[in-house]
């Protein structure tokens, strides 16, 4: 029996071994990292790695430099190359805007990515101690100091209250101050991940302008089409975003293959992905790292069935049947049912919709967009009645969404993985 997490995962990868392809953004990385002054910006589709990507920018930044080694890319490690203390966040759309998102930042006890884990003892004035108490927006804010008691809370002298803007500042310039040196490090890199989801992004360009320095640095990583659609106020940080605007695209052809090539070394070769069926898996992911982690989960699962050890055509079969039955990717599955509902015609129009072609003459420009005029003659061959009211539940936020409207008649599937899904699945 194979244990599928060993060779893939349909989590972010933090380790460099796991990691590949990307080449030419890790090289971006290496540069920008390196830059006094800059703003990293991590955007596109879903399930394309971006989060990967950032986890490996943050392993990079701390003077690991395992992956661009294995990537033969040692020439442009520089002899000083710049190296961070790291604060990494994961946001969510309880986040309401910049005030909260500091807030959380300055509360966050992570023991491995969280800001209060560097704030240090040294410089602090103890003003008054209690027992840790819940934080919320209109009390003082806490700092943790690990005891032998157990954990306690004091209040910090360059805690402002109720200006949580400039006690974030006081926590970043008590670690510049306190820490750098001790740790032999040349700044604080604070990488904010699902930065999409934040309803209200106001202000925050322009907080990130006003605290970059030769000392600290951002990156913001999420889901967009470009950089104005993710930054808000992107005008005020454009000159930050010189070297430092990365754009993650669907993967090659070559680099899905080698996900599965690295599977293959991660299971110490005791599995291969053999005959056409490690080209097919690569050709169905369509340049989606997270689809090809699923399909790689599945056939292990598969070959754990039938106790073979080859990944061959009737493997793949298997997992494919298995996916037009609705059996094999549990969490896509749960979004096609919310999706369809009880609803025949719905489940026929999501189908239909999936497989609208994309407009030739704009397809460089608006790859992913459904035009409902291209599908309607089609519809109605297939007597689905009422189109345009089926069309807003699967805009619907409770139902998903499955879509987004661009403009009139166009619209795009919120996640492409599952799009492809829909593809797959039977009817």
């Amino acid at each position: 029996m194979f244990n599928p997490e060993n060779g893939f995962t349909s989590d972010v990868i933090k380790s460099p071994d796991r990691f590949v392809g990307r080449t030419n953004l890790v090289m971006s990385c290496l540069r920008v990292l390196n830059s006094e002054h800059s703003l990293i910006v991590i955007y596109g589709k879903r399930g394309v790695g971006k989060s990967s990507l950032l986890r490996q920018i943050q392993q990079i930044a701390t003077g690991d430099f395992t992956l661009p080694k294995k990537m033969s890319l040692q020439y442009l490690i520089s002899e000083k190359q710049r190296k961070y203390l790291t604060v990494y966040y994961q946001c969510d759309s309880l986040i309401d805007g910049c005030d909260e998102l500091l807030l959380r930042l300055v509360n966050d006890q992570d023991g491995e990515d969280g800001l209060l884990r560097l704030v240090p003892d040294d410089g602090k004035e103890l003003v008054e101690f209690s027992r840790a108490k819940s934080v919320n927006a209109g009390a003082d804010l806490k700092i943790v100091k690990w005891g032998t008691q157990g954990v306690e809370t004091s209040r910090y002298a360059r805690t402002v209250p109720g200006d949580v803007v400039q006690t974030f500042r006081n926590f970043l310039n008590s670690i510049i101050t306190h820490q750098l040196n001790k740790y032999g490090k040349d700044g604080i890199l604070i990488l904010i991940d699902e930065f999409d989801v934040i309803k209200n992004k106001h202000g925050i360009g322009s907080l990130i302008k006003s605290l970059t320095s030769d000392k600290i640095k951002f990156a913001i990583c999420g889901i967009a089409d470009d950089v104005s659609s993710l930054v808000e106020d992107h005008h005020s940080v454009e000159r930050l975003l010189e070297e430092g605007s990365m754009p993650v695209l669907q993967m090659p052809h070559s680099e899905c293959l080698q996900i599965l090539n690295r599977a293959e070394e991660l299971f110490d070769n005791e599995i291969k992905f053999v005959g056409e069926a490690k080209e097919k898996i690569s050709q169905l992911s369509s340049g989606y790292p997270y689809l090809v982690q699923l399909f790689g989960k599945a056939c292990i699962h598969e070959l754990n069935k039938y106790g073979k050890s080859e990944v061959d055509e009737f493997v793949l079969n298997a997992v494919l049947n298995a996916i037009k039955k609705g059996e094999a990717f549990p969490s896509l599955e749960t979004k096609y049912q919310r999706a369809i509902g009880n609803s025949e015609q719905r489940q026929l129009l999501l189908h239909l919709l999936s497989e609208e072609e994309d407009n030739r003459e704009q397809q460089d420009l608006e790859m992913g967009l459904v035009y409902l005029k291209n599908v309607r003659k089609e519809a109605v061959g297939l007597e689905i009645e009422n189109m345009d009211q089926i069309i807003p539940r699967l805009v619907d936020k409770k139902y998903g969404p499955v879509l987004s409207k661009i403009r009139k008649g166009v619209y795009e599937f919120v996640d492409p993985v599952f799009r492809i899904y829909v593809n797959l699945r039977e009817l």
